[in-house]
């Protein structure tokens, strides 16, 4: 059975455990890195790091290509943390295994999460290595993160899920430095097995972009936490069927890395302060 058996007082005593450190830092804009991502944060500065494992209350991300560690830094002149590495869905059946990481980040006074991942494309011509700005989520999985909270506070508006000002900045900050983006819609499957060519059918049917067995559950929670969210896919593969593809595990961290360049370039651009 999914509930919520973290409460506000295990993502407290996270964040007095970080502080008894000296690691944990008032922050601006929290980043999830997903699959073959964590180089993102190594352009940080003045970093300070720890393992997931060595946190009171973070789960232990048991898929290869996600490091599993907290890092504070400065980007653009911006106070980050990452998230280097998520836990999902198909490691323990926990569609909230996110919710203490997220609630940290809260209470440490981040407003904008943003939220990267690998996913595969359904249209022949949105090719992998390419950037998709996440307008909107399907989720059909017949799961949510919020399914056993006792509170009336479970029942999240959805309808600005992603940030309109925010896809709007990315956007004109893409431009503006040349880097090519699209925006689409994510559905999300729970995986871990990849998608049938028939499930990749009908996710084109009902208005999909993107497939991908992560961040929708983030998105939830991020919400429920009152977080402005932006979310960008790296396109690592095409769904099954599209061009004669099947994906492999291997293929998505082989051009997540090699996509995550220009994830870092839109990022450290979005990140530089406007006037806007």
């Amino acid at each position: 059975m999914n509930e919520l058996s973290a409460t506000p007082a295990e993502a407290e005593a996270a964040v007095a455990f970080l502080q008894s450190r000296g690691l944990a830092r008032t922050i601006d804009t929290a980043i999830v890195l997903g699959t073959g991502l964590g180089a993102l944060c190594e352009s940080a500065a003045d970093q300070t790091s720890l393992p997931y494992s060595e946190i009171p209350g973070f789960p232990r991300p048991g898929v290869s290509g996600h490091d599993g560690r907290l890092v504070f830094g400065a980007l653009e002149g911006s106070r980050v943390a990452f998230l280097n590495g998520r836990v999902h869905y198909y490691e323990q059946g926990d569609a909230a295994a996110m919710r203490v990481p997220l609630q940290v980040l809260a209470l440490l006074g981040a407003r904008t999460l943003i939220l990267t991942n690998s996913a595969g494309s359904l249209h022949s011509d949105w090719y992998p290595g390419s950037v998709v700005v996440i307008r909107d989520h399907i989720n059909l999985s017949g799961t949510n993160p919020l399914i056993g909270l006792q509170s009336d506070s479970r029942f999240v508006p959805m309808t600005d899920a992603y940030d309109e000002r925010l896809r709007k900045r990315l956007r004109t900050v893409a431009a503006a430095n040349g880097i090519s983006v699209r925006e689409g819609v994510y559905m999300w499957f729970c995986g871990p097995s990849f998608e049938t060519p028939a499930e990749i059918r009908m996710a084109r049917q009902l208005g999909a972009d993107l497939v991908g067995m992560s961040t929708v559950p983030e998105v939830i929670l991020a919400r429920w936490l009152g977080l402005r969210v932006m979310a960008l896919s790296v396109i690592t593969n095409f769904g099954a069927g599209i061009s004669g593809a099947s994906p492999t595990h291997a293929e998505t961290k082989e051009v997540a890395l090699s996509g995550s360049i220009g994830v870092r370039r839109l990022l450290r651009a979005f990140l530089r302060p406007s006037d806007d």
